[in-house]
């Protein structure tokens, strides 16, 4: 991520003049300019023939051009009354296979209490498996029998980052005409075995509200990126993501980069990567253990996997204009998963 702008010096100008244009100190332009210069381009005391400045990247003329921060340069989280429209693709590679789902769905703020904002989700296109509308009957009744989810609610906190499912009472009470709907549709007993599957997940909260937490688009979207990034605009987090079936997800140690300033289209760009650092082995996660089989006092973490996350968010209200993520877990062998969110227009 860029860290600095450059400024084409003109016949006439001095320190002074170009430190004034971008509302800087003198001695701080001298000072920044000569940590990012070649030996031969320093300033001493005044300008001796430079061509180009180093500025900080917060150095411009345009200042609406700057992130609108909080306190220690933090985005701000504030989807009051927000209504968002997005496209999602999740790419899921396993074991030589690749699959790829597609489908719109939308986001509705519905309020805040007690420090948490509320939100309403909505399928609201059919599903697409490969760039083929589903047509198989297990990825079909997968699809119909997710209608008693939708509309979904969930909390999410003050960093924009997922809490939990709001509404689980509701689903029982939807189920009957989810289910006389399928049976319009479908019979036999693979039918009979599906929705009785279904109904056992129904009435167990803690399953379904686990099965939730497993939503990629949600936990992309509401991932918690609305936290302070420094003095350097730089921050590193510790990040869970459920890129395989456990109920303690993988950890992933991620250095988080800001850049202060918009870009040309007006939109703040915000950059991560890194590394899985999880006590639990390879053969662990295989075996989906929850904790490291084996106790030691200083275990050597397993790194054997990473993590990317790229946002663009909107420059007057700072949600999310469209981001990617991608998560990968060497297991025998590796695991991937990749989430696009892009907002629809009308």
């Amino acid at each position: 991520m860029q860290k600095f702008n450059i400024h084409t010096v003109q016949t006439g100008e001095s320190l002074k003049s170009i430190a004034s244009l971008y509302h800087l100190d003198a001695g701080a332009l001298k000072l920044f300019h000569n940590n990012h210069c070649d030996v031969k381009d320093m300033i001493l005391i005044e300008l001796t023939g430079q061509k180009e400045l180093f500025l900080p990247r917060t150095g411009v003329t345009d200042k609406t051009r700057l992130v609108p921060f909080g306190r220690g340069n933090s985005l701000t989280f504030q989807p009051e009354n927000s209504f968002c429209r997005y496209g999602v693709t999740i790419n899921i590679e396993s074991n030589d296979r690749k699959n790829e789902l597609k489908y719109e769905t939308s986001v509705r703020w519905l309020k805040t209490e007690s420090r948490l904002h509320f939100f309403e989700i909505d399928r609201t296109s059919n599903l697409f498996l490969n760039e083929e509308e589903v047509n198989e009957i297990a990825d079909l009744l997968a699809y119909k029998t997710s209608k008693v989810l939708y509309p979904l609610q969930i909390s999410v906190d003050e960093a924009g980052q997922f809490n939990e499912v709001e509404n689980l009472s509701v689903f029982k009470q939807r189920w009957p005409a989810v289910k006389e709907e399928i049976y319009k549709e479908f019979e036999g007993e693979t039918v009979d075995i599906y929705c009785e599957k279904i109904e056992k997940i129904i009435d167990e909260p803690d399953a379904i509200s686990l099965y939730l937490k497993n939503d990629y688009f949600i936990r992309t979207l509401f991932l918690g990126v609305y936290q302070s990034f420094g003095q350097d605009y730089e921050t590193e987090v510790t990040e869970s993501f459920p890129v395989v079936d456990n109920p303690v997800e993988p950890k992933y140690e991620i250095k988080l980069e800001i850049d202060p300033l918009k870009g040309e289209s007006g939109l703040v760009n915000v950059e991560g990567e890194g590394k899985l650092n999880d006590e639990r082995s390879v053969y662990d996660f295989i075996n989906k253990a929850p904790f490291s089989m084996i106790i030691e006092d200083n275990p050597v973490m397993n790194q054997e996997g990473n993590f990317r996350i790229v946002y663009y968010l909107n420059g007057q209200n700072l949600l999310v204009k469209s981001m990617y993520l991608e998560c990968d877990l060497q297991l025998e062998k590796k695991k991937k998963i990749s989430v696009v969110i892009a907002m629809l227009t009308e």
